[in-house]
């Protein structure tokens, strides 16, 4: 019950910000009074506030993931309730929190490895006794850190999921999502491109099961990612279920970006299969797909670059944030890669499952 009152909290609290940008002109395809993507996903609004800004000598960009923020919801509401903060992960080893309200930062959180060194962090769970669980692409890795941002651990990864040559992983295309099944049991890391060896298109997940409070090596399931595209973000629903996000991007034309619902509970057990041909039994991940964000009103979005619609960018980040009639409250943001031609855009998306 706390968790749902504090999701709602935040739900209601940023649908009130007021640096959501306004509907734009009429159009048929785009700018429907609905919001209509799809019949599952509609559009309700989208902010642009955090292009090209900074908070305490940090740049605000390069936005990778987004979470609930619920053990660090210290802020209190007029009325005394809890009101959640999100915490949105920058891949240039920073973590950033930001008001419900507003979506301003709040604060900043330094990442570094075991040396020192910067993280390439991607993937972004908070954990239920607020601890971060970040993974970094580069080797790759999911370490867990304290919430001021010290590292406590690592957890172990499968040696073909490395990158090459250690593995046979692509550089650039290992751990991108991250998501914590409900229960709290089972972590769930989704690789952006195939391994070396493995059918174009099919990625794997990878899991951990918790025990005695450490995570351990879990399931791994194929996933097959459209034609062209990579998964740069998956988000567990209340019933076990994913939200998958693929992506890819056409110089000239610009992004792609797809909205799935995934559900792995009848998929084959990868772990032990060497390459995943298509010939090889394997039962990947059952996907349906629930919107080509291409279809989504514009809302008087532009664009700095060509877009098959100008609302479009770089979107992976996303965060389910609560319920609203019956549908899912889902925020999506965009990496702007700290590109002068790309944007760092919030998406407030009703998913219905």
């Amino acid at each position: 019950m706390r968790l749902r009152t504090v999701l709602a909290t935040f739900t209601a609290c940023l649908a009130a910000a007021t640096c959501l940008a306004a509907a734009g002109p009429a159009n048929a395809q785009r700018n429907r009074a609905d919001g209509a993507c799809s019949p599952s996903v509609s559009l309700d609004r989208f902010s642009d506030a955090l292009d090209k800004t900074s908070y305490d000598g940090t740049f605000v960009g390069n936005l990778s993931a987004l979470a609930v923020d619920l053990p660090h919801s210290r802020l209190r509401s007029s009325g005394g309730t809890p009101v959640a903060s999100l915490a949105a992960l920058s891949d240039r080893s920073s973590l950033l929190r930001l008001d419900p309200r507003t979506l301003r930062p709040t604060g900043v959180v330094p990442l570094a490895d075991e040396n020192g060194a910067a993280l390439d962090s991607e993937g972004l769970v908070v954990d239920r006794d607020g601890t971060l669980l970040i993974t970094s692409e580069t080797e790759p890795s999911v370490r867990r850190h304290s919430p001021s941002g010290a590292i406590l651990d690592r957890l172990p990864v499968p040696d073909p999921l490395r990158v090459a040559p250690a593995g046979r992983a692509v550089t650039n295309g290992t751990f991108e999502g991250l998501t914590l099944l409900p229960g709290g049991r089972t972590l769930l890391a989704s690789m952006e491109y195939a391994l070396s060896g493995d059918s174009a298109g099919t990625v794997r997940f990878q899991t951990w099961t918790r025990r005695h409070g450490d995570f351990v090596l879990g399931a791994q399931y194929a996933y097959r990612a459209d034609a062209g595209l990579g998964v740069p973000e998956v988000q567990a629903t209340p019933d076990g279920r994913l939200l998958v996000l693929e992506r890819g991007f056409t110089a000239g034309v610009g992004n792609t970006v797809r909205l799935y619902l995934a559900d792995p509970r009848r998929a084959t057990d990868t772990s032990g299969v060497g390459n995943l041909t298509g010939q090889d039994g394997v039962r990947p991940i059952a996907k349906t797909l629930l919107a080509d964000l291409v279809t989504c009103p514009a809302r008087g979005a532009t664009a700095k670059q060509p877009q098959p619609n100008p609302l479009l960018d770089n979107i992976e980040g996303m965060v389910i944030t609560g319920r609203s009639k019956g549908a899912l409250k889902v925020l999506l943001v965009s990496d702007d890669n700290q590109n002068a031609a790309q944007t760092t855009r919030f998406h407030s998306l009703r998913v219905r499952l």
